[in-house]
């Protein structure tokens, strides 16, 4: 007969693994949500790390926030929470690749819970793959690209190159020093500013798009992680995550609009877009070399791997060469089918979420470390900055002033409609082949999870 003090001990030991492997779970998630991956994928990711620590999914239950991480384990007898707290937020797409493979490759290697957390804490504590210059460049040279695609010449480039870069290091340093997250965003945004307009003091001889690095010296603050994630979540029935996602995202757009207006305002920086063409007048060739830095660069904002850098450059190729064929006309000097930006924007992000469905097996890495580099040269800077100047300088005493509001509220509108259909591009696998991929990934854990059980190294609990 078993005594009493053996159910105990028993028990007890029970309790313990089953702490250990919750932690570690909670763990895993943490590492995801700090490094700015979508919600689905966060609970996918738990899911199967669950899987390989023996924690059946129908017992399993796993809630997700910005700020806090839920596990309940239960089975109508016993039942066990714990919470994790996130304390920072930032984009690790070399972080989410590691977690990904690390779940598999548990489960596939046998790994003891002491190898998992080993190879765990590697990640977590794994330091980024470029130093904080190197992304400051990185950003500078993406924010240069961005201008050439407004219609700047290569002397102006390196003008918003130099401010970007420049701010792009202010914000670090901001972040290092414990400063708000917001306010950083804003005094990064001031500066490069200012940095771009004294530019404009330079000789006109050097450049003739002198006004140009002001439209694009701040575009490294762009949120375009979080607002696609912010798209995902919503689509996912993760509305909760999704509206603080999209509130951080207007947060931080609102502080680098606060930065930029005040550098205006100290510059007394008059409405130049009267002064420079809105038209594009560069060939598809110099676009495609502008959208492969941009991508690059803000590749390694995300802290992608450097052998990745390539192939998001190509993905940068693809989507803007295709945005500008949809979108310019026969006024321009280039062949297009006049259909419109938000129809071009949506055309490119699409065709190279399509494509990645099919590199991500060639590369091995999660789809919107391939899909969000790539978009990220489509976003409408010029229309951001137009409803920006025309809001600052609006000032409505008759009728004649308020056609430049309106054209300011157009610009805002555009832009909006150009995003969101950017973010639903990048999405566009999710809503439509998620059932797809998510079967086929299920029946190969039920595999491995099978021949993990018959080699007698699987423990349910």
């Amino acid at each position: 007969m078993i005594s009493k003090e053996h159910l105990e001990t028993t028990a007890k030991v029970h309790d313990q693994q089953l702490h250990r492997r919750v932690d570690l779970l909670l763990r895993t998630g943490k590492v995801l949500v700090e490094s700015m991956a979508d919600s689905n994928r966060i609970v996918r990711n738990m899911k199967r790390t669950a899987a390989y620590l023996g924690i059946p999914e129908d017992k399993l239950h796993i809630n997700v926030s910005f700020t806090m991480l839920m596990v309940n384990v239960s089975d109508g007898d016993y039942s066990f929470t714990k919470f994790q707290r996130i304390d920072t937020h930032g984009v690790n797409m070399n972080a989410i690749t590691d977690i990904s493979k690390l779940s598999w490759r548990a489960i596939e290697n046998d790994y003891s819970l002491d190898q998992y957390e080993e190879e765990l804490e590697k990640i977590r504590s794994k330091k980024r793959n470029y130093t904080p210059w190197q992304v400051a460049i990185g950003a500078g040279f993406a924010c240069g690209g961005f201008c050439i695609q407004f219609g700047c010449d290569w002397m102006a480039f390196l003008y918003a190159s130099i401010a970007a870069i420049l701010g792009m290091r202010l914000r670090g340093l901001c972040n290092e020093s414990g400063l708000n997250h917001y306010v950083g965003i804003a005094i990064a945004a001031f500066v490069s500013t200012m940095i771009a307009w004294a530019s404009t003091l330079l000789p006109d001889t050097w450049t003739s798009t002198p006004w140009h690095p002001l439209l694009a010296c701040a575009l490294f603050i762009v949120p375009g992680v979080p607002l696609i994630n912010f798209v995902d979540d919503m689509l996912d029935n993760y509305i909760q995550v999704g509206i603080v996602r999209a509130m951080n995202t207007l947060l931080m757009v609102t502080a680098m609009a606060f930065g930029i207006a005040f550098a205006v305002k100290l510059c007394n920086i008059a409405d130049f877009f009267p002064t420079i063409s809105m038209v594009p007048h560069h060939n598809y060739f110099e676009y495609a070399i502008a959208a492969a830095i941009s991508a690059m660069g803000f590749s390694m904002i995300f802290n992608i791997q450097p052998r990745l850098l390539w192939v998001v450059a190509i993905g940068g190729i693809i989507a803007v060469c295709t945005r500008n064929f949809v979108n310019l006309g026969p006024s321009t000097d280039n062949i297009g089918l006049d259909m419109g930006l938000v129809i071009g924007s949506f055309a490119g992000a699409t065709l190279v979420s399509l494509i990645a469905i099919k590199a991500v097996h060639w590369f091995h890495v999660p789809n919107h470390v391939l899909t969000i580099p790539s978009v990220i040269p489509m976003i409408p800077g010029v229309l951001m900055y137009r409803m920006l100047f025309g809001l600052i300088n609006i000032n409505v005493k008759g009728v004649d002033e308020i056609t430049p509001l309106m054209k300011a509220i157009e610009s805002g509108i555009n832009s909006g409609l150009v995003i969101m259909v950017i973010a639903i591009g990048v999405a566009i696998p999710n809503i439509f082949g998620r059932r797809y991929i998510a079967r086929s990934k299920n029946k190969r854990l039920a595999e491995i999870l099978k021949e993990r059980k018959a080699r007698g190294k699987f423990i349910e609990w």
